[in-house]
């Protein structure tokens, strides 16, 4: 029996997200020959003390894997220094992981589609992460497909991707503006993710974000991340229970019912994955916002060339009035 990629699973405060996760992820066909960690963040107030110890209580009668192990904090580390150091510790002990967040539902292949992926392209140095997730996509996409940088709900790596990692985030952004790497990272202009890195370098506590800093640190390498045709994880976590209370229906999905074959195929962006990841986050960036509407609508009718450009030239402009600058040597500051 091959080895399986042991799973990380990352919880707080949620018991029933907790409990629908914990039910999905156990009847996947591969969950009895994995194992399966589990961190419990501890309470930020007096307030959490109940919804903690209910989560660790579901958590702890969980059942359906190869072992599972619960390791429970006495103070709370946050999701982002639990996420970082929890995947940091079961990679060094293993050459991949697989992670999980306590509001992600998976389909039942989500495991098989994970672990092939994971042994396929162990060896391949451009490709730094499989993922389970997309976005409801209007057009039919191949069983897989390639797009830049990287995904953090249902995703796995491998020891050298995430030696990758930068969890400096002034380091980060310096590096992304050296490189000229803004339009990539920010999604081709669909997200303002260098401006939320740069919040994030301030210290801004909203903005305290693992997941910010793994994109980039994919993107500034260079690196792609495998995804299923149709996704096989949907994120319950956009109903105002989350640490950052998000509500949007834009990232809503529908699950796959049936598998996710895995094969070899050539390691490059799909142009037409990106055009609709692109649509999707434009949507969501956009349904609040006239200005932005019609600002990327200018932007849009621009040659490829020039909408890198001068989006990238807007951005650095929005960098220096939030306190970024550059050195006289050309280096960030």
């Amino acid at each position: 029996m091959p080895r399986r990629a042991p799973i990380v699973l990352f919880t707080f405060n949620r018991p029933e997200h907790t409990r629908r996760t914990l039910e999905a992820l156990a009847a996947n066909d591969l969950a009895s020959e994995s194992h399966l960690t589990v961190y419990c963040d501890g309470p930020r107030r007096a307030e959490d003390v109940a919804a903690v110890d209910t989560t660790r209580a579901v958590v702890r009668a969980a059942s359906g894997f190869a072992s599972v192990q619960v390791v429970a904090r006495d103070a709370n580390m946050g999701l982002a220094r639990s996420v970082i150091s929890g995947v940091t510790t079961a990679l060094e002990a293993n050459d991949s992981v697989i992670v999980l967040e306590d509001d992600m539902l998976t389909s039942p292949s989500f495991l098989r589609f994970m672990n092939d992926g994971l042994t396929l392209y162990r060896d391949e140095d451009r490709v730094i992460a499989v993922c389970g997730y997309v976005p409801q996509l209007e057009r039919e996409m191949p069983d897989t497909f390639f797009l830049p940088g990287t995904h953090c709900w249902g995703w796995g790596t491998w020891r050298r991707g995430w030696a990758l990692f930068e969890p400096d985030p002034a380091k980060l952004r310096d590096a992304i503006v050296e490189r000229d790497r803004i339009y990539e990272f920010d999604v081709q202009d669909a997200e303002p993710l260098t401006m939320l890195l740069q919040r994030s370098a301030l210290g801004d506590p909203k903005i305290d974000s693992w997941a910010l800093r793994w994109l980039g640190s994919a993107i500034l390498h260079d690196k792609l991340t495998l995804y299923p045709g149709r996704s096989l994880l949907a994120n319950t976590g956009f109903d105002g229970s989350g640490t950052h209370g998000a509500t949007t229906n834009a990232l809503a999905t529908t699950l796959a019912s049936g598998r996710a074959d895995v094969e070899r195929i050539p390691i490059e962006v799909s142009a037409e994955a990106m055009n609709e990841m692109r649509r999707v986050l434009l949507g969501w960036r956009t349904e609040s916002s006239p200005r932005e509407r019609a600002l990327l609508g200018v932007l849009e009718r621009l040659p490829g060339w020039l909408q890198r450009r001068l989006y990238t030239w807007r951005t650095l402009r929005i960098l220096k009035t939030m306190g970024f600058r550059r050195t006289a040597g050309g280096r960030a500051a």
